[in-house]
């Protein structure tokens, strides 16, 4: 071997040396972070800096030169110190969060790997796996013969139902566009999840032609006004398509009536969605699935497991019963991908059916947290965090100083909504200005509770009714304690507010 090749070789060698010490280092200080966060509940959620002072902690420039392993791991470091600690047991601020190490395992090799789910050529045991944890799943559904696939996120994979219901309504939308096409309209509840109007901005169907259907005291779509809008857009010369319907709502974890609503949507042929982003996974315990009753008439499902199933970010799903329109609907046939004369079956290559090309994979998160816990248990760790939703609010009921929002406080699903009313404001009478005062109150004791760190939960208005507090119960790990940290919390907090 001449010099130069050696020479070659021993850059090759350290690159490589370099790396491998690099993650050595890493990975104790991750495992110590989720030491702290999983066995020690009086650490931090979060060490809140604001903007400015986040931009003087950390240095965030990249340099012409490389950096070495030493200030990249300081840094990291202090990555991990500011950082919101979302497996933690008292973050309560997003619908997700929790901590499990075999789905974090299942995402690490993930990285790892850095497969792209398109292909059998390119991701044979992957597209196996999806193919068979997705059939699991359309089996709970009741969509027996559908189809189905990893998105990335509730929000697209709502997407994907306005656009196929469309596609259903109108194929030629594919080849020729809107053009020519009636304005059409679709409808869902006045709490439905943002995406919905969103997507059909996206869409180019527009914003004003989604129809808000009024819901009732519960947050519940109202069926008799959805059927009444739906007469009265076809008397105005709209062609209805699609009604999106909310299992487990953003903000109060309502269920739209899947079994009345689809009676209505089976009569004017409309395409039936049910958005079960957070709410979904009720259909993996025979004790909840009666809240999604029906769900097996709909032509399409959202569901996303890093939600109440708690795999790791970000692991949505789409689902529908019709079992070649993901393909109908979006394949190009791209031939340099999507050959048909492979010598293994094309069937398996799954890509052309998405809106992307390169798709993360996202089963084996998914995958390795479910083997690992079981059906069966994991169907216990859904009910357990019903049952922590039911005891706080009965807690708050009964607490002086807490009062649960009218009309919720018989939690649907895991969100307990209420208000913290302190000592100076007791007993007065509730004046418009006293709800103004107490509106804002959740702002001062969140910005408290972030500064102190103790805990993460959020609040904001619904209607008329003012800021209150919106927790949301996303972690297997959480008990009834805990749920008694959270009231007496917020007290210490606002007592002196």
């Amino acid at each position: 071997m001449d010099a130069g090749a050696s020479q070659e070789e021993e850059i090759k060698r350290a690159k490589i040396d370099n790396g491998q010490q690099f993650l050595e280092r890493l990975v104790p200080m991750m495992f110590d972070m989720i030491q702290d966060i999983t066995c020690n509940r009086d650490s931090k959620v979060v060490n809140f800096l604001h903007p400015d002072e986040m931009q003087k902690r950390i240095n965030f420039s990249i340099a012409d030169g490389p950096c070495s392993n030493d200030k990249i791991l300081a840094s990291l470091k202090d990555v991990i110190k500011y950082s919101v600690k979302t497996g933690h047991p008292h973050f309560y601020n997003q619908l997700y969060g929790g901590f499990n190490a075999h789905g974090l395992g299942g995402a690490l090799l993930t990285e790892a790997l850095n497969g792209s789910q398109y292909t059998y050529e390119v991701a044979p045991v992957f597209t196996m796996m999806e193919k068979s944890v997705l059939g699991d799943m359309l089996k709970l559904i009741g969509f027996n013969d559908g189809d189905a696939m990893f998105t990335p996120g509730g929000s697209m994979a709502n997407m994907y139902a306005i656009n196929l219901a469309r596609y259903q309504k109108f194929p030629v939308i594919k080849e020729t566009g809107l053009f020519g096409l009636p304005k059409m309209c679709l409808f869902t509840s006045e709490k439905g999840h943002y995406s919905i109007s969103k997507g059909a901005g996206f869409l180019g169907l527009g914003m004003d032609n989604v129809k808000k259907v009024k819901t009732d005291a519960q947050g519940r779509m109202i069926p008799a006004d959805l059927e009444k809008q739906i007469l009265e857009c076809k008397a105005e010369g709209y062609e209805p398509f699609m009604v999106n319907c909310t299992a487990g709502s953003t903000v109060i974890g309502a269920y739209d009536p899947v079994e009345a609503i689809a009676d209505i949507t089976e009569r004017h042929g409309l395409w039936l969605h049910v958005d079960g982003a957070w709410g979904g996974a009720v259909l993996l315990s025979d004790n909840l699935k009666y809240k999604v009753k029906g769900i097996h008439r709909a032509d399409s499902m959202t569901w996303n497991p890093h939600k109440l199933m708690m795999a790791p970010q970000q692991c949505a799903c789409f689902f529908t019963k019709h079992k070649d329109i993901l393909a109908d609907g979006h394949s190009a046939n791209a031939k340099y991908l999507f050959q048909q004369d492979k010598f293994y079956d094309p069937s398996y290559d799954s890509g052309d059916k998405s809106i992307q090309c390169g798709r993360k994979v996202d089963v084996l998160k998914l995958w390795t947290l479910w083997k690992s816990t079981g059906k069966l248990q994991m169907a216990k760790n859904i009910e357990s965090m019903f049952n922590c939703a039911t005891y706080l609010s009965k807690l708050c009921a009964k607490t002086e100083g807490f009062r649960m929002v009218p009309g919720l406080e018989n939690p649907e699903c895991t969100n307990v909504c209420f208000w913290y009313i302190p000592p100076s404001m007791r007993g007065q009478e509730e004046t418009p200005e006293w709800w103004a005062r107490l509106a804002k109150i959740p702002m001062e004791i969140k910005k408290r509770m972030s500064q102190q760190g103790t805990m993460m939960c959020g609040y904001q208005p619904d209607g008329d009714r003012v800021n209150f507090w919106r927790m949301v119960i996303t972690n297997h790990d959480n008990t009834e304690q805990d749920m008694d940290f959270v009231v007496k919390e917020i007290a210490r907090l606002g007592n002196d507010l």
